[in-house]
């Protein structure tokens, strides 16, 4: 696989005519979408006065109205963007990942089959709305991978039967194969609770989550202190986490920097970054000749292609027991 120089220098040298081509109509795009958008609430503003003096209007109106404008104006940006986006991920996006592996697909329309995310455990119940995009499928080192952008929702209804959608999940979510079988179910999640309420009162909760399987305990402190592990199976968990991948582990989410989950069941490893926006589209405020928002693109395919070799997924490390 490129290293992330040869993937940064394949950015800026390679795509360097497209990357122009893309920011000319990128800025033609933004005074359009500003215009739009002025108009949209001017519209509203103008809306909202004439509604101020009539003595029937009342505040809840006013808020529908606000919050009308704030939803119509989101539809008409993605409306506005759209060709735009494609054009980026057709000449961008899919040339990045073929330099990174000519084996590797790209479908921006699809995303990681809802059906894995939800077997993979790593969240207590089902969500409710799954989307996303940009799908990449294939085999680094013979090992099949897959990955996408996924928004995972939960729908909620309060006592006046009002619906409201909470988000369970949005970033990365990528599954691969793991070279040998296990039985069981291990997952491993943020360690949120030692980290907030210290390490007496975080393992007692830990301890009696009952929406979840047993706690295991691993005798690395560095990965104790980072994350929290369940199991269908102590003696398998702590199996398959040796120190080396614990390790691992460990290095990947410093590298990611951003909250990352896992779990090891059916044979396959299931990893979700969380980012809370959707990766590969291009924002219109931003230049794509910048070099931070140039490298957002570069590190996130690089390091979610390289979870491969990041955690040695393509050594025999595991056998059944």
């Amino acid at each position: 696989m490129k290293t992330l120089s040869q993937l940064t220098d394949f950015y800026y040298k390679s795509l360097h005519p497209t990357l122009t081509e893309l920011e000319e109509d990128r800025i033609a795009l933004r005074k359009r979408v500003i215009f739009i958008e002025a108009i949209l609430a001017l519209i509203v503003l103008v809306t909202m006065y004439f509604m101020l003096g009539a003595s029937s209007i009342n505040l809840n109106t006013l808020l529908f109205v606000g919050f009308g404008y704030f939803a119509i104006a989101g539809i008409v940006y993605k409306l506005l963007i759209k060709g735009y986006a494609s054009d980026f991920k057709f000449r961008v996006i899919a040339p990045l990942i073929k330099e990174i592996d000519i084996n590797l697909k790209y479908t921006p329309s699809l995303h990681v089959n809802e059906a894995l995310y939800t077997y993979s455990g790593i969240f207590t119940s089902s969500a409710d709305r799954v989307n996303g995009n940009d799908l990449v499928k294939g085999k680094i080192d013979g090992i099949p991978i897959e990955f996408s952008d996924i928004h995972a929702e939960v729908k909620h209804k309060d006592s006046k039967g009002r619906t409201s959608w909470n988000t369970q999940f949005q970033g990365l979510f990528l599954v691969s194969e793991f070279p040998k079988h296990f039985k069981g179910k291990t997952v491993i999640l943020p360690d949120t609770a030692q980290s907030t309420f210290g390490d007496f009162i975080g393992s007692f909760l830990q301890s009696n989550n009952f929406s979840r399987n047993d706690l295991v305990k691993m005798d690395n402190v560095a990965f104790e202190k980072e994350f929290v592990v369940y199991g269908t199976d102590q003696v398998e968990a702590r199996y398959i986490l040796s120190h080396t991948l614990m390790e691992k582990i460990l290095s990947f989410k410093k590298r990611s920097d951003h909250p990352v989950s896992l779990s090891f069941r059916g044979g396959k490893i299931y990893m979700a970054i969380e980012y809370n926006k959707d990766l590969f589209e291009p924002s219109v405020f931003h230049s794509l000749l910048k070099y931070k928002i140039a490298m957002e693109y570069v590190e996130t395919l690089h390091l979610a292609i390289g979870i491969v070799e990041e955690l040695k997924l393509n050594q025999k490390l595991w056998s059944k027991l």
